[in-house]
Protein backbone atom coordinates (compact mmCIF):
# COMPACT_ATOMS: atom_id res chain seq x y z
CA UNK A 1 0.00 0.00 0.00
CA UNK A 2 1.71 3.42 -1.24
CA UNK A 3 2.24 5.91 1.46
CA UNK A 4 0.58 9.29 0.91
CA UNK A 5 1.97 12.84 1.57
CA UNK A 6 -0.32 15.26 3.05
CA UNK A 7 -0.13 18.65 4.50
CA UNK A 8 -0.90 19.23 8.43
CA UNK A 9 -0.79 17.21 10.90
CA UNK A 10 -2.91 13.44 12.13
CA UNK A 11 -6.50 14.34 12.50
CA UNK A 12 -6.19 17.11 9.88
CA UNK A 13 -8.93 17.14 6.75
CA UNK A 14 -6.05 16.41 3.97
CA UNK A 15 -5.46 12.92 6.08
CA UNK A 16 -9.55 12.60 6.25
CA UNK A 17 -9.59 12.51 2.53
CA UNK A 18 -6.59 10.22 2.40
CA UNK A 19 -8.60 8.03 4.27
CA UNK A 20 -11.51 8.12 2.68
CA UNK A 21 -10.16 7.74 -0.68
CA UNK A 22 -7.53 5.01 0.14
CA UNK A 23 -8.94 3.08 3.25
CA UNK A 24 -8.43 3.72 6.75
CA UNK A 25 -5.35 1.88 7.22
CA UNK A 26 -3.10 3.59 4.36
CA UNK A 27 0.25 4.99 5.72
CA UNK A 28 0.30 8.60 5.78
CA UNK A 29 3.13 11.41 5.82
CA UNK A 30 2.65 14.44 7.47
CA UNK A 31 4.22 17.81 5.89
CA UNK A 32 4.93 20.84 7.03
CA UNK A 33 4.10 22.68 3.48
CA UNK A 34 2.34 22.05 0.41
CA UNK A 35 5.94 22.38 -0.57
CA UNK A 36 6.76 19.45 1.24
CA UNK A 37 4.24 16.71 -0.24
CA UNK A 38 6.25 17.58 -3.05
CA UNK A 39 9.85 16.92 -1.89
CA UNK A 40 8.48 13.92 -0.40
CA UNK A 41 7.57 12.54 -3.55
CA UNK A 42 10.74 13.31 -5.20
CA UNK A 43 12.74 12.31 -2.09
CA UNK A 44 10.51 8.50 -2.12
CA UNK A 45 9.60 8.78 1.34
CA UNK A 46 6.29 8.69 -0.11
CA UNK A 47 4.52 7.51 -3.70
CA UNK A 48 1.75 9.71 -3.65
CA UNK A 49 0.41 13.31 -2.08
CA UNK A 50 -3.07 14.94 -1.09
CA UNK A 51 -3.27 18.37 -2.66
CA UNK A 52 -6.03 20.53 -2.21
CA UNK A 53 -6.78 22.24 -5.27
CA UNK A 54 -10.23 24.36 -4.35
CA UNK A 55 -12.72 24.74 -1.73
CA UNK A 56 -15.97 25.27 -3.13
CA UNK A 57 -16.59 28.81 -0.68
CA UNK A 58 -12.96 30.17 -0.40
CA UNK A 59 -12.01 29.44 -4.16
CA UNK A 60 -9.03 28.07 -5.31
CA UNK A 61 -5.18 27.60 -3.46
CA UNK A 62 -2.68 29.98 -5.06
CA UNK A 63 0.03 28.26 -4.13
CA UNK A 64 -0.90 24.43 -4.68
CA UNK A 65 -1.49 25.48 -8.58
CA UNK A 66 1.81 27.24 -8.41
CA UNK A 67 3.71 24.28 -7.78
CA UNK A 68 2.21 22.14 -10.18
CA UNK A 69 3.25 24.72 -12.67
CA UNK A 70 6.62 24.11 -10.75
CA UNK A 71 7.03 20.19 -10.41
CA UNK A 72 6.77 17.43 -12.82
CA UNK A 73 3.88 15.25 -10.96
CA UNK A 74 1.05 13.96 -12.63
CA UNK A 75 -2.57 13.92 -11.41
CA UNK A 76 -3.08 10.53 -10.70
CA UNK A 77 -6.95 11.14 -9.45
CA UNK A 78 -9.39 14.07 -8.26
CA UNK A 79 -10.81 13.76 -4.56
CA UNK A 80 -14.13 15.82 -3.38
CA UNK A 81 -14.22 16.09 -0.13
CA UNK A 82 -17.55 17.03 1.69
CA UNK A 83 -15.89 19.41 4.77
CA UNK A 84 -17.65 19.28 8.20
CA UNK A 85 -16.97 21.06 11.06
CA UNK A 86 -17.13 19.61 14.71
CA UNK A 87 -17.11 21.42 17.69
CA UNK A 88 -14.51 19.42 20.68
CA UNK A 89 -13.45 20.30 24.22
CA UNK A 90 -12.12 18.36 26.67
CA UNK A 91 -14.02 15.35 27.63
CA UNK A 92 -16.83 16.85 30.94
CA UNK A 93 -16.90 19.38 29.29
CA UNK A 94 -20.68 21.01 27.96
CA UNK A 95 -21.40 23.39 25.30
CA UNK A 96 -22.98 25.30 27.74
CA UNK A 97 -19.30 26.39 29.52
CA UNK A 98 -17.86 27.51 26.61
CA UNK A 99 -16.43 31.00 26.25
CA UNK A 100 -14.67 31.10 23.45
CA UNK A 101 -13.94 28.47 20.05
CA UNK A 102 -10.36 28.59 18.47
CA UNK A 103 -9.92 26.97 14.66
CA UNK A 104 -8.72 28.67 11.01
CA UNK A 105 -10.23 31.40 10.08
CA UNK A 106 -11.90 30.31 7.31
CA UNK A 107 -13.33 27.80 9.65
CA UNK A 108 -14.47 29.93 12.03
CA UNK A 109 -15.91 32.36 9.54
CA UNK A 110 -17.99 29.48 7.50
CA UNK A 111 -19.03 28.79 11.75
CA UNK A 112 -20.49 31.92 11.92
CA UNK A 113 -24.58 31.85 12.46
CA UNK A 114 -23.79 28.99 15.37
CA UNK A 115 -20.74 30.89 17.45
CA UNK A 116 -22.44 33.89 17.39
CA UNK A 117 -26.19 31.65 18.09
CA UNK A 118 -23.67 30.80 20.97
CA UNK A 119 -22.13 34.19 22.02
CA UNK A 120 -18.74 32.52 21.57
CA UNK A 121 -15.39 34.78 21.61
CA UNK A 122 -13.53 33.76 18.27
CA UNK A 123 -9.81 32.54 18.81
CA UNK A 124 -8.24 32.49 15.03
CA UNK A 125 -5.05 29.93 14.89
CA UNK A 126 -3.09 28.45 12.09
CA UNK A 127 -4.53 24.84 11.82
CA UNK A 128 -7.62 23.06 12.71
CA UNK A 129 -5.95 19.41 13.93
CA UNK A 130 -3.62 21.81 15.24
CA UNK A 131 -5.60 23.43 17.56
CA UNK A 132 -7.03 20.21 18.35
CA UNK A 133 -4.14 18.72 19.54
CA UNK A 134 -2.73 21.65 21.60
CA UNK A 135 -6.45 21.68 23.61
CA UNK A 136 -6.01 18.00 24.49
CA UNK A 137 -2.23 18.63 25.77
CA UNK A 138 -3.11 22.22 27.64
CA UNK A 139 -6.83 21.31 28.61
CA UNK A 140 -9.13 24.52 29.18
CA UNK A 141 -12.47 24.38 30.01
CA UNK A 142 -14.00 27.32 28.63
CA UNK A 143 -12.52 26.57 25.17
CA UNK A 144 -13.55 24.35 22.44
CA UNK A 145 -12.21 23.50 18.92
CA UNK A 146 -13.83 23.10 15.56
CA UNK A 147 -11.91 20.46 13.25
CA UNK A 148 -12.66 17.41 12.18
CA UNK A 149 -14.10 14.61 13.55
CA UNK A 150 -10.90 12.56 12.80
CA UNK A 151 -9.06 15.16 15.09
CA UNK A 152 -11.24 14.67 18.00
CA UNK A 153 -10.78 10.88 17.77
CA UNK A 154 -7.12 11.11 17.71
CA UNK A 155 -6.88 13.53 20.25
CA UNK A 156 -9.73 12.00 22.84
CA UNK A 157 -11.94 15.22 23.06
CA UNK A 158 -15.72 15.12 23.06
CA UNK A 159 -17.41 15.95 20.60
CA UNK A 160 -20.12 18.91 21.36
CA UNK A 161 -22.02 19.45 18.25
CA UNK A 162 -21.22 18.14 14.69
CA UNK A 163 -22.04 19.76 11.32
CA UNK A 164 -21.87 23.47 12.46
CA UNK A 165 -21.39 24.59 8.99
CA UNK A 166 -23.30 27.38 7.59
CA UNK A 167 -23.49 26.41 4.51
CA UNK A 168 -24.36 22.40 3.40
CA UNK A 169 -22.00 22.19 0.39
CA UNK A 170 -18.83 22.81 1.76
CA UNK A 171 -16.33 20.62 -0.39
CA UNK A 172 -13.04 20.63 -1.21
CA UNK A 173 -11.37 19.59 -4.38
CA UNK A 174 -8.02 17.39 -3.76
CA UNK A 175 -5.47 16.03 -6.82
CA UNK A 176 -3.80 12.61 -5.56
CA UNK A 177 -0.30 13.47 -6.89
CA UNK A 178 2.60 10.51 -8.25
CA UNK A 179 5.09 10.30 -11.03
CA UNK A 180 3.39 8.28 -13.07
CA UNK A 181 0.16 8.65 -15.50
CA UNK A 182 -3.26 6.56 -14.30
CA UNK A 183 -5.06 3.71 -16.05
CA UNK A 184 -7.43 5.32 -18.22
CA UNK A 185 -11.17 5.24 -16.53
CA UNK A 186 -14.51 5.15 -18.35
CA UNK A 187 -15.02 9.07 -17.14
CA UNK A 188 -11.90 11.48 -17.55
CA UNK A 189 -11.15 14.55 -16.36
CA UNK A 190 -7.85 16.92 -18.02
CA UNK A 191 -6.13 19.22 -16.54
CA UNK A 192 -3.41 21.75 -18.12
CA UNK A 193 -1.57 24.94 -17.77
CA UNK A 194 -1.31 27.22 -21.29
CA UNK A 195 -0.40 31.25 -21.71
CA UNK A 196 -1.62 32.72 -24.27
CA UNK A 197 0.29 35.11 -26.50
CA UNK A 198 0.05 38.73 -26.37
CA UNK A 199 -1.71 39.19 -29.26
CA UNK A 200 -5.23 40.32 -30.01
CA UNK A 201 -8.26 37.72 -29.86
CA UNK A 202 -5.23 34.86 -28.97
CA UNK A 203 -7.08 33.71 -25.71
CA UNK A 204 -10.30 33.75 -27.48
CA UNK A 205 -8.30 31.27 -30.15
CA UNK A 206 -7.25 29.27 -27.79
CA UNK A 207 -10.12 28.39 -26.34
CA UNK A 208 -11.91 27.91 -29.50
CA UNK A 209 -9.82 24.77 -30.35
CA UNK A 210 -12.21 23.34 -27.16
CA UNK A 211 -15.23 24.83 -27.71
CA UNK A 212 -15.29 23.93 -31.94
CA UNK A 213 -15.15 20.51 -30.55
CA UNK A 214 -18.12 20.45 -28.04
CA UNK A 215 -15.60 19.86 -25.38
CA UNK A 216 -16.47 20.68 -22.03
CA UNK A 217 -14.48 23.15 -19.87
CA UNK A 218 -15.10 22.79 -16.24
CA UNK A 219 -12.51 25.34 -14.88
CA UNK A 220 -10.82 27.94 -16.17
CA UNK A 221 -8.83 30.37 -13.73
CA UNK A 222 -5.70 32.75 -14.59
CA UNK A 223 -2.85 33.22 -12.73
CA UNK A 224 -0.03 35.60 -12.64
CA UNK A 225 3.18 34.39 -14.13
CA UNK A 226 5.74 34.49 -11.38
CA UNK A 227 8.77 35.27 -13.57
CA UNK A 228 7.08 37.99 -15.73
CA UNK A 229 5.11 40.84 -14.70
CA UNK A 230 1.41 41.57 -15.90
CA UNK A 231 1.77 37.91 -17.28
CA UNK A 232 -0.57 35.16 -16.57
CA UNK A 233 -0.48 31.59 -16.98
CA UNK A 234 -4.29 30.07 -17.38
CA UNK A 235 -5.09 26.83 -15.80
CA UNK A 236 -7.76 24.82 -17.32
CA UNK A 237 -10.11 21.46 -16.55
CA UNK A 238 -11.85 19.70 -19.32
CA UNK A 239 -14.11 16.99 -19.63
CA UNK A 240 -12.41 13.91 -21.11
CA UNK A 241 -9.39 12.22 -22.09
CA UNK A 242 -6.39 13.55 -23.96
CA UNK A 243 -6.10 10.85 -25.99
CA UNK A 244 -9.76 11.36 -27.05
CA UNK A 245 -9.82 11.90 -30.69
CA UNK A 246 -11.63 15.49 -29.96
CA UNK A 247 -9.15 16.06 -27.27
CA UNK A 248 -6.28 15.19 -29.53
CA UNK A 249 -7.42 17.74 -31.71
CA UNK A 250 -7.86 20.60 -29.54
CA UNK A 251 -4.51 20.30 -27.71
CA UNK A 252 -2.99 20.44 -31.05
CA UNK A 253 -4.85 22.90 -31.68
CA UNK A 254 -3.76 24.97 -28.35
CA UNK A 255 0.01 24.46 -29.01
CA UNK A 256 -0.55 26.28 -32.45
CA UNK A 257 -1.93 29.52 -30.52
CA UNK A 258 -0.54 29.35 -27.22
CA UNK A 259 2.60 30.34 -26.23
CA UNK A 260 3.09 27.77 -23.53
CA UNK A 261 1.38 24.61 -22.84
CA UNK A 262 1.90 22.27 -19.32
CA UNK A 263 -0.05 18.93 -19.14
CA UNK A 264 -0.81 18.12 -15.67
CA UNK A 265 -2.87 14.83 -16.53
CA UNK A 266 -5.84 12.85 -17.41
CA UNK A 267 -7.67 11.30 -14.68
CA UNK A 268 -10.82 9.49 -13.66
CA UNK A 269 -13.35 12.22 -12.37
CA UNK A 270 -15.00 12.39 -9.62
CA UNK A 271 -18.33 12.86 -8.89
CA UNK A 272 -19.68 16.00 -5.99
CA UNK A 273 -21.56 14.09 -3.47
CA UNK A 274 -24.42 14.97 -1.71
CA UNK A 275 -24.75 15.60 1.48
CA UNK A 276 -26.47 13.09 2.88
CA UNK A 277 -23.74 10.56 1.16
CA UNK A 278 -20.04 9.58 1.90
CA UNK A 279 -17.82 13.00 2.60
CA UNK A 280 -15.64 11.78 -0.09
CA UNK A 281 -16.22 10.51 -3.46
CA UNK A 282 -13.67 7.86 -5.27
CA UNK A 283 -13.14 8.69 -8.71
CA UNK A 284 -13.62 5.99 -11.28
CA UNK A 285 -10.31 3.95 -10.86
CA UNK A 286 -10.57 3.92 -7.09
CA UNK A 287 -12.19 0.80 -5.70
CA UNK A 288 -11.16 -0.84 -2.35
CA UNK A 289 -9.16 2.16 -1.58
CA UNK A 290 -6.79 1.90 -4.11
CA UNK A 291 -5.87 4.27 -6.92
Amino acid sequence: MPTVAFHGIDGSHSQNAIFHFFGPDTPTLACHSLEDIFEAIKSGRAELGMLPVENALAGSQPRAYELLMEHDLRIQAEVIMHIKHTLMAVPGTQLADLKQVRSTLQSLTQCGAFIQRHHLEQVPSFDTASSARDLAANPQPNLGVIASKLAAKIYNLDILQEEIEDAPFNYTRFFVLGNDDPPRAQRSKTSLIFSARHLPGSLYRCLGEFAERGINLTKIESRPRRNRPWQYLFYLDFEGHWQDLKAEAALLGLLREAGFVKMLGSYPMATTPTTQSDPAVMSDSAEGGAV
